[in-house]
């Protein structure tokens, strides 16, 4: 049986990330606008991170909890090739998910000012795609917090031994969550939304992530054996993010600039992956 002190600093951790995402409307607090430039940068910054946090973390984790499955067809696959089969049908899944998320939002427009005061049933409609859409990020928190209070080499919280992959999630995820902030309130502040109701609705758009991940914690630790299956799926759901959402905002944000924003944008991903590197050596 899972511990409730352990699922209560699970969702804590997601709820650090999703209070991450109002850090984004802090630049709207100081001035009027936030400059396309500096937008495409942030825009790389979190990409550079989620693909660090993704690749040296969680397919690292992945492939060193991974055991070559045993396959009811013989299909002559060697014990290298049965080793990372879990690792990559977790990769596909997760990039799966985010397909299958993209349809459901598609063409989907929340208007956060129409629904200011929005009735019982509009808010749920509107917080159903937004936890399509976040559900990726809470669970690749969950996943990362699978030894949790397990082993050694860690960092001592409440009482538990939180892994440092937990950490570097946390800290990778929440400072993706800045510039989704600021993605999100810059539509708002055109529309006059106030900068309070801004970092509302900022932090509204990521609260399924706590939710993502208790729920994953909580499968990987009653299903270990699917651990690896777990890791895979929160690295292909945030890889695929990356390329399919992340990059293309940004260079539509730079559409205006010179290169269209090739430079800001490499510079970007060049300063994430540098900024968290390091953390996977300690």
């Amino acid at each position: 049986m899972v511990e409730l002190a352990s699922l209560a600093l699970v969702f804590l951790a997601g709820l650090v990330t999703a209070l991450a995402t109002g850090v984004g409307v802090l630049p709207f607090f100081l001035v009027d606008s936030v400059s396309d430039r500096w937008n495409v940068v942030l825009w790389g910054l979190a990409s550079g991170i989620m693909v660090a946090a993704s690749l040296f973390g969680l397919v690292g984790e992945g492939l060193a909890e991974a055991e070559p499955w045993t396959l009811p067809v013989d299909l002559g696959l060697s014990v290298a090739a049965r080793t990372w089969l879990p690792l990559v049908v977790g990769l596909l899944a997760g990039v799966l998910l985010v397909v299958v998320a993209h349809s459901v939002i598609e063409g989907a427009e929340v208007d956060p000012k129409q629904y200011e005061e929005a009735d019982y049933r509009k808010l749920v409609l509107i917080l159903g795609v937004l936890t399509v859409h976040s559900f990726p990020e809470g669970v690749a928190i969950g996943v990362s917090f699978a030894d949790l209070g397990l082993g050694e080499g860690g960092i001592p919280v409440l009482g538990l031994t939180v892994p440092l992959l937990a950490v570097f999630m946390t800290v990778a995820i929440s400072v993706h969550n800045v510039p989704e902030g600021l993605a999100i309130s810059i539509p708002l502040q055109a529309m006059g939304v106030s900068r309070w109701r801004m970092v509302w609705w900022a932090i509204f758009s990521s609260l399924p992530q706590p939710i993502g991940a208790v729920v994953a914690f909580y499968f990987v630790r009653v299903a270990r054996e699917f651990l690896p299956v777990g890791f895979g799926f929160a690295a292909g759901a945030m890889i695929y993010l990356v390329l399919s959402e992340f990059v293309p905002e940004a260079l539509d944000v730079g559409e205006g600039l010179p290169s269209r924003g090739y430079p800001e944008l490499a510079a970007g991903v060049t300063a994430g992956v540098l900024l968290m590197v390091p953390l996977t050596l300690v």
